[in-house]
C-alpha cells in the first residue's frame, strides 16, 4: 500500500483531486468509481473549482457510484443521486448518461443488485476506484461481517454507521435502515483505489487498517489485498500508525 500523509485535509482533498485530474485526462476513456460523504466532498470541491478556471473534457469520462440508500429517489435532496450531482456532476459537464448510482426506489432490489454488478463488469472495472473508510472498517455500506467475496448486494446499515450519516438529516429517524452498495468483490475489482482518510475520528481505523491481517470483521483489511491501492491521509488520521 502507498500511504501519502498530508498535513491537512485541504491538501488531501488536492492530492486526491490530482489523481483524479490524471486519469481524466490521461486516458482515452475513463471509468471513475466514486463515493459519497463527507471526506471526499474537499475533492470534488476542488475538481469543481479547476473546471470553472481551467476546464477539461469529461464528456469520455463513465463513473459508477459505491451506493444509494433504499428508499431515496433521485429527487431526494439527501439521495446520493442528489449528492452527486449538486456535488459535482453538475460542474464537470459529464453526460447524464455516462453517470451511474444504484436505483434507491428499485422495486425488485435483487434485480438491480444484479443489473448494477453487470453494469460494473460491462463499463468497468473502475480505473480509480475512490473510497473513504467509516469508523468500524466499513468500505462503500460493506459493514463487518460483509463476505469478501460479496457482489452488488442490499445492506442493512449498522447503528453506528446511522449515527454518523444523521448529520445529514432531519432526524436520526430519517436515516434509511438499508442501502444497495457494490461488494467487497466488487470494489477489488477495480484497478486502482485510493482511500481517503482525514481528521481525529478515523485514527483507529487507520491503526487498524495496518495492524490487522484481512479479516472480514474489519472490511477495510481486505485492501492490503490488492496490488494497487494509495492510502492519502492526514495528520490527525495517521497518528496511531508506528512510524
Amino acid at each position: 500500500m502507498n500511504v501519502i500523509i498530508t498535513e491537512d485535509y485541504d491538501t488531501l482533498s488536492e492530492q486526491s483531486a490530482d489523481i483524479i485530474t490524471n486519469h481524466v485526462t490521461g486516458l482515452e476513456a475513463p471509468v471513475l468509481g466514486l463515493a459519497t460523504g463527507s471526506t471526499p466532498l474537499g475533492t470534488y470541491n476542488r475538481l469543481a473549482a479547476r473546471q470553472a478556471i481551467a476546464p477539461i473534457d469529461y464528456r469520455h469520462v463513465s463513473t459508477i457510484n459505491l451506493d444509494e440508500y433504499v428508499g431515496l429517489g433521485k429527487a431526494h435532496p439527501q439521495s446520493y443521486h442528489a449528492f452527486m450531482k449538486e456535488k459535482l456532476f453538475d460542474h464537470i459537464e459529464i453526460p447524464e448518461a455516462n453517470t451511474h448510482i444504484p436505483d434507491g426506489l428499485a422495486e425488485n432490489r435483487q434485480a438491480e443488485c444484479e443489473r448494477y454488478e453487470q453494469l460494473i463488469d460491462s463499463i468497468g472495472p473502475p480505473d480509480l476506484q475512490v473510497l473513504g473508510i467509516g469508523h468500524n472498517g466499513h468500505i462503500g455500506f460493506n459493514e463487518p461481517g460483509t463476505s469478501f467475496q460479496s457482489e452488488t448486494h442490499v445492506v442493512n446499515l449498522a447503528p453506528s454507521t446511522r449515527e454518523a450519516n444523521a448529520r445529514f438529516f432531519s432526524s436520526s429517524e430519517e436515516v434509511p435502515c438499508q442501502a444497495i452498495t457494490m461488494g467487497i468483490k466488487s470494489i477489488m475489482k477495480s484497478r486502482k483505489i485510493v482511500l481517503l482518510a482525514s481528521g481525529q475520528s478515523k485514527a483507529k481505523a487507520i491503526e487498524r487498517l495496518f495492524q490487522e491481517e484481512p479479516n472480514e470483521a474489519f472490511p477495510a483489511s481486505v485492501l492490503n489485498q490488492h496490488p494497487n491501492v494509495t492510502l492519502i491521509v492526514d495528520q490527525e488520521a495517521y497518528q496511531l500508525v508506528e512510524q
